[in-house]
């Protein structure tokens, strides 16, 4: 079988082929991929379907983005007052600034469009030292800048977009890759655990929206350093590429029920960016860790979701969905169900997210067990004590908005959630 013809290097590799060579870390990141796999086309996510697909677009969904700028949507409902949208759209701002700088040539930085770095590469290069130690020096540079989580693998072409939105006139259009570029480099971004906990509102969106202006300006800042060093670097967030793979094939976590990474360190509460790099660096392994075998006979996400958008049988191929890539053996939402829900609410929605019970602080004794029964050495035979542990815990209750603006939480409204602090520092 030859590569899907919509590919930017038609005489390059055939999909069987990059099939073996990844085959060895697929089976390790627990990934099935069949001969049906096609790359994805960015034009049929949900957010960019909601400007072209009629059948996605309405009043809420248009009412959802203007929501974000200076069109919020107060209620009566806690957690969507006038100031918790204010909160969240001013989390949101710096990584606004950077989406909207090339607005006029129809990119959206970080989300439709690689992020345009700010400095050449440098005509003299820095003498390196082995793959491993830059390695080292990458990690110990990102963890500097404020990256929670680093890992790094192989740049893979399978999860490279076909194509891009126009955002002018929601058209497809390719976006090459920069030459060079042999590595990517997978930045986690903790979210703050006590925003989380007040998942769903606008309020908590904001947790979302900090993430999203860090992980920008964090993503610039390492991919800049590497230019400096005379090495190409291009900084990515959501565009050019699906970075729920690359975080799995970098080693920092598994793939959840609920469609995110679930990481050792703080659950599914991580956002993720990436830079594209020509640098030589010494990679990371995928890491089987026991979570995604839990999920397996978990379905508090999928129990918990309003729109019941989560599946709750085994990973399968999924449905025939334009949003959902094909030819990868995986749990699988049902997209249109979820985001009309985030349109009707006018915010992000992460119950999901919030009720995982891998979303933990692991700061005390009683969740550091419940993490050693669930992925512990004897995880097979403990796993179940997990559960019913879980079980018992009962329902998890939403911290109150009202609560979080008084400085309830474990953490306080103004500290940063998550393990806060780098015990989750992986490297």
């Amino acid at each position: 079988m030859s590569w899907p013809s919509n590919t930017p290097d038609p005489d390059g590799p055939t999909l069987a082929e990059w099939q073996q060579r990844f085959a060895e870390s697929d089976r390790a990141a627990g990934f099935e991929i069949t001969e049906d796999f096609q790359r994805f086309n960015q034009m049929n996510d949900m957010f960019t379907r909601a400007f072209w697909d009629s059948s996605v677009r309405s009043d809420d969904t248009d009412g959802f983005f203007a929501s974000y700028r200076m069109g919020a949507a107060p209620r009566r409902g806690e957690g969507f007052s006038v100031r918790d949208f204010a909160l969240r759209n001013a989390a949101w701002v710096v990584s606004d600034m950077i989406s909207n700088r090339a607005a006029d040539h129809g990119k959206r930085e970080g989300f439709q469009g690689l992020i345009e770095a700010e400095v050449p590469v440098a005509e003299r290069r820095a003498e390196l030292a082995s793959p491993a130690e830059e390695a080292r020096q990458i990690r110990q540079v990102a963890h500097f800048l404020g990256a929670d989580l680093v890992g790094i693998t192989e740049i893979d072409p399978r999860w490279h977009y076909t194509h891009r939105p126009d955002t002018r006139t929601m058209t497809p259009v390719r976006e090459p890759m920069p030459e060079g570029c042999t590595h990517v480099i997978v930045l986690g971004h903790a979210m703050d655990f006590d925003l989380v906990e007040t998942y769903p509102s606008a309020l908590a969106g904001a947790s979302t929206g900090r993430e999203y202006s860090r992980e920008a300006a964090i993503s610039m800042q390492l991919a800049s350093y590497i230019r400096n060093l005379g090495f190409e670097a291009m900084a990515s967030m959501n565009d050019t590429a699906l970075v729920i793979p690359y975080a799995i094939k970098a080693g920092l976590g598994e793939y959840g029920r609920n469609q995110m990474v679930l990481t050792p360190e703080f659950g599914p509460r991580v956002r993720f960016s990436k830079i594209f790099t020509s640098l030589p660096l010494e990679i990371d392994a995928p890491r089987q860790l026991g979570m995604a075998a839990y999920c397996q006979g978990c379905t508090i996400c999928a129990d918990a979701c309003p729109p019941k958008a989560l599946p709750k049988g085994p990973p399968d191929m999924g449905p025939n969905n334009p949003s959902a890539i094909r030819g990868v053996c995986k749990w699988t939402s049902d997209a249109e169900k979820c985001f009309g829900y985030w349109a009707k609410l006018k915010t992000d929605c992460a119950i999901c997210m919030r009720v995982c019970p891998f979303n933990r602080r692991y700061r005390g004794w009683r969740d550091r067990l419940w993490r050693w029964l669930a992925v512990g050495p004897w995880q097979d035979r403990t796993r179940g004590l997990a559960r019913r542990w879980e079980a018992r815990r009962g329902k998890r209750k939403r911290l109150r908005p009202r609560d979080w603006w008084g400085g309830a939480g474990e953490g306080g409204a103004g500290k940063r959630g998550a393990g806060e602090g780098g015990a989750g520092k992986r490297g």
